[in-house]
């Protein structure tokens, strides 16, 4: 008897429907999985024997074929197990499953069911194909609980399943999470020892962060050993915008197939804020791999990639930055096709000026010869910086500044300017079709416009005109440096709440450029 079971498969950051069909046939007794399987798939084989033996249950002494559909589409991870095991009940007639039902679990040599990743694109296929009901590991249920019109039944093991489908055990649905839950908890997204009033001076460096804050714009940070410059990195998530729920979906479909979603948080409801180290890989940080998977870029989506120590990165894994730094995604190719991850990040990179740290320091004497300087500051290509869109310099602080107590802004503070001026970007591009780039659903920020956009929003009288003609004369900025300035500018004048660019919202957004 031929049996066919619901399943799915995660192909990037998307489920596909997978058929799990069984024929348990007249011969000697085999057990053959085919489909285009990878290593984990093949090997449970023996993990549904077992878990099919301990749940009370008969495991079928015949020649038994078990074909992953559609054959084309390479398959892997342990989330097979279930179906598999369901199917070949089913086709050996011993429990009876309905048409709109959807199994993903991996199972135990006892049959308890463990956690698996990929749940939430998971649940997502289910709603839009129309199954009714989703059959997975209990630790998973909460994160699947968030989307509605799929009733979520957590098991705890095969035998319970095998019971409930007899009849003999009466299956739980499992209950809908509220989704204001999760967003007021997003709301408190302030650590206690994270705010901008705890740093001490740097007024011109926080407000570089409120700017790139609220415009979404890149920024470098360079200065000497010790002056805050990873500081006031970590403190940057706290002023920026609350996360939409479009957002908090969008990101936690990223952590979902990654695995990295927490048991009590199903959901992301903080920004990213990833931090590699500088020994990463290009593959560790753009994604990758024979089954590819996204990296810290991705990872980094609609929050912050911090780079520090940016010139010790090896100049071949920096190059890899400039695609995503354009476009907003990450595009993948292999032989077998090619997936595209979002990487809509505001990348902060934080640099010494040269190796031993102290170049320009008015203090404490560079030990640097030029040539090691020249070499130093030669790994971060031109190209590369150019795709930044702010430069400051973050240099020490002086005893008087250290000792301040009060006067500094707080978090909450800044972050609501930057609110302020984030709300009158979505009233802007609210009519603007979406790009044809990325995962993006539309433009959201000044530093996501393009060339027509800017044209459009960016206008400048006569004075700013001749302020920036001179600029570019002098310095030979380039033709993405020029539209860069006039988006900083632009943001500069949101955060004003002024409707046109002044002359000093150019010049300040010069200055920016200057300092690099």
């Amino acid at each position: 008897m031929i049996s066919k079971i619901n399943s799915a498969a995660i192909i990037g950051l998307d489920a596909v429907p997978i058929e799990v069909e069984v024929d348990i046939g007249v011969g000697l007794p085999n057990f053959l999985i085919v489909g285009l399987p990878d290593k984990s798939i093949d090997e449970a084989k023996e993990r549904v024997r077992s878990a099919i033996k301990n749940s009370n249950a008969n495991f079928p002494q015949r020649r038994i074929t078990v074909n992953l559909a559609p054959a084309d589409l390479r398959k892997e991870g342990s989330s097979f197990d279930l179906p598999i095991a369901v199917s070949l009940l089913n086709s050996s007639g011993q429990i009876k499953v309905g048409e709109k039902d959807l199994f993903v679990g991996e199972l135990a040599l006892d049959g308890n069911l463990r956690k698996v990743s990929g749940i939430l694109p998971i649940v997502l296929m289910a709603r839009e194909l129309g199954f009714k009901r989703l059959f997975l590991p209990w630790e998973n249920a909460k994160e699947a609980s968030i989307i509605e019109e799929v009733k979520i039944y957590p098991i705890k093991n095969l035998q319970d399943l095998i019971e409930g489908f007899r009849g003999n055990l009466s299956l739980k649905e499992e209950k809908k999470s509220l989704i204001q839950d999760f967003l007021e908890e997003s709301q408190d997204n302030v650590l206690e020892d994270l705010d901008m009033a705890y740093v001490s001076g740097q007024e011109h460096v926080k407000r570089a962060l409120e700017i790139a804050a609220a415009g979404g714009h890149n920024i470098l940070m360079i200065g000497p050993p010790g002056t805050g410059k990873t500081l006031l990195a970590k403190t940057f998530t706290t002023i920026l915008p609350k996360m939409t729920f479009d957002e908090i979906l969008e990101v936690s479909k990223i952590y979902s197939v990654s695995g990295l979603l927490e048991f009590k948080n199903p959901l992301l409801t903080k920004r990213p804020f990833r931090n590699p180290h500088h020994t990463a890989s290009n593959i560790s940080l753009v994604g990758g791999g024979q089954w590819p998977r996204p990296g810290e870029i991705s990872l980094a989506h609609r929050g912050v990639l911090f780079l520090d120590e940016f010139s010790e990165f090896p100049k071949a894994v920096l190059e890899v930055l400039r695609q995503p730094l354009e476009d907003g995604k990450i595009t993948i190719s292999r032989a077998s096709g090619s997936l595209s991850f979002p990487s809509n990040f505001i990348l902060i990179a934080a640099s010494n000026p040269c190796p031993c740290g102290y170049f320009g320091d008015p203090i404490k004497e560079c030990s640097c010869s030029p040539s090691q300087i020249v070499k130093y500051n030669k790994k971060i290509s031109g190209p590369l910086l150019d795709r930044i869109d702010l430069y400051v310099k973050v240099p020490r602080i002086k005893y008087e500044k250290l000792r301040k107590t009060d006067g500094s802004e707080s978090s909450n503070e800044i972050r609501q300017r930057v609110e302020k001026a984030r709300e009158v970007q979505k009233e802007r591009f609210k009519n603007l079709p979406a790009p044809p780039i990325g995962y993006a659903q539309g433009v959201k920020t000044n530093s996501e416009m393009g060339i027509k956009a800017i044209k459009s929003y960016c206008a400048i009288d006569k004075d700013s005109e001749e302020l920036l003609k001179e600029a570019l004369d002098k310095l030979a900025i380039s033709a993405r440096g020029f539209h860069k300035i006039l988006k900083i500018a632009r943001t500069i004048a949101d955060l004003e709440n002024r409707e046109n660019i002044k002359r000093q919202d150019i010049a300040e957004a010069l200055q920016y450029r200057q300092s690099s």
